[in-house]
């Protein structure tokens, strides 16, 4: 019998090393830190970190550790942050560019990889994305061959990898291509000639990051042998739930632009099913699901891959329109310190209809206001466009989302189901990662709220300033609004005889009405 205050996860991780990939990114942040604090008993975490803009892997090892999810750690337990080791090494790079000598260290040592290192771009150069995404993967997989330890290699790769079908099971799909002739036929081609391709290979898929990692996984299925191989399928993966803060978020990826861009009254429309499931997911929820997979994978050696689709449209629905309804509500409760414009619109179901908004208020505005700017004198660097540059980029990031909130799918989970039933004793509140008992509206204060002070760096206490902003800028706009008004019923008065007939009927009407009012009601 289990005693209820023990943690089998916990305890598993007890004198193992593991290897994480990808520890810089969101995701790779909170699974160090969830180890850390949770798994105190892990012996050491390897990190492959690549030198980048100048700083060395240890260098960027300290400012990771300089994230605020860390602070609690660094006050209370910092001999953890001990555990932590930079491995130099690159995914794009044959043999991971890892020293020999490290490659025998982690060979002797690791018994855990949590492989997460990708690039996320919707956008990336197909080119780029196949050498990140799928030979990365297969680099991975060779090193993984050379740990007699290995007990659990844990891929996490996105639901949304099989977005060519309405339903999802947690299954290896076949491949949109044989991922060999792919990385063959790459190999030779230049960028111009790869870009002509691309639309073709990628098919039924939005962009190159779905069609990479439906790849991946398939070069996982096919070189991964007798390895220990579990893949999680985050879907659109937010702001923290509970932990390591409610509402914590470090990068402007997804929702999270979408939020902040409203929140400043730059996004006014965009596209979407409002119906349609919003199948978002908490970024502790994935973590603690991995952290989970890991255990299970090793304690019960599954005799093949077992996938883990990650998602929340199956367990606690959200629809695009409940997040609209959520949201715009509390970009007015916890305005930004600087808003541009005051907060409004509404998402669109018709795509001719948003269109027209666009133009009306994301293209003219920029322009108009580029155009004050160039009279005002205001030098052009960074840009003589730069509200129409801003607004480029909003509308780009726009239209790599439109795709996911203008279908839906249906993903099965019965893999995380079952696995959340064998979690027993205090697994069930320190690895909980049902999301059965999320409140929606909740989640979604604490991610306002963590935008603006993780996001935008705005301390809680500017909040009432920016409310009196927030009011102010309503009165301009409704002040613009009314000047606009007079002013185009002035024209219509000076050129149409009729609109000036209308004017004076219906201010005699007015007048007749007031006449009729009983003395004692005036």
């Amino acid at each position: 019998m289990m005693e209820e205050g023990t943690s089998p996860v916990a305890e598993f991780y007890q004198d193992r090393a593991v290897l994480i990939t990808g520890a810089t990114g969101f995701m790779g942040k909170v699974l160090v830190e969830k180890l850390l604090r949770c798994c105190g008993g892990v012996k050491t975490i390897y990190l492959l970190l690549r030198s980048k803009g100048g700083r060395e892997p240890r260098e960027r090892m300290e400012e990771l550790l300089n994230a605020k999810i860390f602070d609690d750690i660094r006050k209370e337990r910092p001999h953890q942050l001990s555990k932590l080791v930079p491995i130099h090494g690159d995914i794009t790079l044959p043999g991971l560019g890892i020293r020999p000598s490290d490659v025998t260290l982690l060979a002797n040592d690791v018994s855990v990889v949590f492989h997460s290192a990708a690039t996320v771009k919707f956008d990336e150069p197909l080119k780029r994305s196949v050498e990140m995404n799928i030979l990365g993967t297969r680099r991975l997989v060779e090193l993984c061959h050379k740990m007699p330890h290995l007990v659990a290699l844990i891929h996490v790769s996105t639901a949304y990898c099989n977005c060519d079908r309405d339903e999802v099971d947690e299954i290896v799909y076949p491949p949109p291509a044989n991922p060999q002739k792919v990385i063959d036929a790459l190999e030779w081609m230049d960028e111009e000639m790869v870009a002509s391709i691309t639309p073709k290979l990628l098919g039924d898929r939005p962009n190159t990051y779905t069609y990479t990692k439906a790849l991946a996984e398939n070069l996982l299925v096919e070189e991964c042998g007798s390895l220990p191989v579990a893949i999680v399928r985050p879907s659109i993966v937010t702001a923290a739930w509970k932990e390591p803060f409610p509402g914590w978020v470090d990068n402007f990826n997804g929702p999270t632009g979408l939020i902040v861009a409203t929140g400043k009254g730059v996004l006014r429309s965009m596209l979407c099913r409002p119906g349609g499931t919003a199948d978002i997911i908490p970024v502790d929820v994935v973590i603690k699901l991995i952290v989970c997979v890991a255990w299970y994978t090793a304690t019960h050696r599954p005799n093949n891959i077992v996938v883990y689709n990650c998602t929340s449209g199956s367990q606690n629905r959200l629809s695009w329109g409940e997040v609209e309804s959520i949201v715009f509500p509390l970009v007015y409760t916890h305005p930004s310190r600087e808003v541009l414009r005051y907060p409004g619109g509404s998402f669109k179901s018709n795509r001719v209809w948003n269109q027209i908004h666009v133009f009306i208020h994301h293209l003219i505005p920029a322009h108009l206001l580029d155009f004050v700017a160039r009279l005002m004198g205001r030098k052009p660097s960074p840009g003589l466009e730069r509200m129409v540059q801003l607004y480029s980029r909003l509308n780009r990031a726009v239209n790599c989302l439109e795709y996911f909130t203008t279908h839906e799918w249906t993903f099965h989970s019965s893999n995380v189901q079952t696995l959340y039933k064998q979690l027993v004793g205090k697994d069930r509140e320190i690895f909980d990662f049902s999301i059965k008992s999320l409140d929606w509206p909740k989640y979604f204060e604490d991610y306002v709220l963590g935008s603006r002070k993780f996001l935008l760096k705005e301390d809680p206490s500017t909040l009432p300033a920016a409310r009196r902003n927030l009011k102010r800028l309503y009165l301009y706009s409704q002040l613009a609004n009314l000047i606009f008004l007079l002013g185009f019923w002035r024209l219509l008065m000076v050129r149409f005889a009729s609109a000036r007939r209308l004017w004076w009927f219906i201010l005699s009407i007015a007048m007749r009405c007031y006449r009729l009012i009983p003395v004692s009601l005036t």
